[in-house]
């Protein structure tokens, strides 16, 4: 029997079937049985987020406690050491000239999967700080590469797991903050990024059933859920890397124009612009999601739906450059 499991859950004994050609993987074969942690740990750094095993080859069944585990995206608890954060296929692929812009698009976004996700399962002072520098380097990149930027658009993935859900609004914030902005130097963009991808960075604060709940959620867990922008701005000034940048992207990501967001209801231009443009990215990306209880709409619906049952929430001259993000 075959099933899908994301790559940090790989053990000793699975046997693996890797997703990509056996030219884009350090290992001689496509298909064979993990004997060592370094090969789950080359899987990993390589940018493969979830992979097929086959239980039927395997010597390790995988179990029902795990399955379900990796259905709803909850990890148990990990640390990383700072110098293990950043994938080096991320730094490779970001100075790498001579990659064409799909094939490097690829490698950054897989790799910023797995940099957001390490982050979020232990986001500790120092990792934060090591984070931002692997963020500055995606922001340069986006900023010097038209090209590539286009084709992370394209590429960006449907599940709603916290860290890919970050990773999409990081990307899209990133874009529509260089259209707006342009070459301005009044902006630092290595801190916006790091805003814009840590934006739901309180979320490891809520309780996962509440994240991942298929369905409707109660009075009291909405409230709950509610409280992650503050839970978000209190993570980065407990661990010192709270600028005005991010503390104006993590509090008003939720914030909309005609007053009715979270967590302070504010309205028009009491919302800061790096907080209207991740309230647009974050939306955008919430639209084209898989959920459990809808189905993923594509960029000409959820584009759609926001013009025309959505943009009181929106600044409209934000929300038209950011339609021209998916129309140029």
């Amino acid at each position: 029997m075959r099933a899908t499991i994301k790559t940090q859950d790989l053990k000793l004994g699975m046997y693996v079937m890797l997703p990509v050609s056996w030219f884009k993987h350090p290992f001689l074969k496509n298909e064979f049985i993990i004997r060592s942690q370094d090969q789950i740990d080359r899987i990993i750094d390589h940018g493969i987020i979830e992979i097929v095993i086959d239980t039927d080859k395997g010597e390790q069944k995988i179990t029902s406690q795990t399955a379900s585990t990796v259905n709803l995206g909850i990890t148990p608890p990990k640390t990383w050491a700072p110098d293990k954060l950043i994938p080096p296929q991320l730094i490779e692929a970001v100075h790498d000239k001579t990659l064409a812009p799909e094939k490097k698009s690829k490698i950054v976004y897989e790799s910023s999967r797995v940099l957001v996700e390490r982050l979020l399962e232990d986001p500790k002072s120092e990792n934060i700080q090591e984070a931002k520098k692997g963020i500055s380097e995606i922001v340069d990149m986006i900023l010097a590469e038209d090209s590539t930027s286009r084709e992370l658009l394209k590429l960006t993935s449907h599940d709603f797991y916290t860290y890919t859900h970050s990773v999409n609004v990081g990307f899209f914030s990133v874009m529509l903050a260089k259209a707006i902005f342009k070459k301005s130097t009044s902006h630092n963009m290595h801190e916006l990024g790091a805003g814009f991808f840590l934006h739901d960075i309180g979320k490891v604060r809520i309780d996962p059933g509440i994240i991942n709940k298929p369905g409707k959620l109660t009075d009291a867990e909405m409230a709950t859920m509610k409280s992650h922008p503050y839970q978000g701005y209190r993570i980065l000034k407990d661990t010192n890397q709270l600028t005005e940048e991010c503390m104006f992207i993590v509090m008003q990501h939720h914030e909309r124009e005609d007053g009715t967001g979270y967590p302070r209801m504010l309205k028009g231009d009491q919302i800061h612009t790096y907080g209207r443009i991740c309230c647009i990215a974050d939306v955008y990306d919430a639209l084209t999601a898989e959920r459990s209880y809808k189905q993923a709409l594509n960029t000409f619906d959820a584009l759609k739906l926001m013009k025309e049952q959505l943009l009181n929430h929106f600044h409209p001259e934000l929300f038209e450059k950011f339609v021209l993000l998916f129309t140029q």
